[in-house]
């Protein structure tokens, strides 16, 4: 399925400039129909499975309770 500019802008969650400017970049591949760019949404789902498990990630790092050290000294 192709996206145009726009749309790939909100499927990333990034602006059209910013879009524009990977796919200048060549970090997009998109084709140009003579109108517009279409870009393969297929190229972007490693990247957001790779996303969703870097969030996974993290989050089980925040919720990890913090060992109490072994250096803190009760003072009573």
């Amino acid at each position: 399925m192709y996206l145009t500019i726009k749309e790939t802008a909100e499927y990333l969650s990034f602006s059209e400039a910013y879009i524009e400017t990977l796919i200048k970049e060549k970090r997009i591949r998109a084709l140009f129909d003579g109108e517009q760019y279409l870009i393969n949404k297929e190229q972007f789902t490693t990247h957001l499975e790779q996303m969703e498990k870097y969030k996974g990630l993290l989050e089980e790092l925040r919720n990890e309770p913090i060992p109490e050290d072994i250096d803190v000294k009760d003072e009573d």
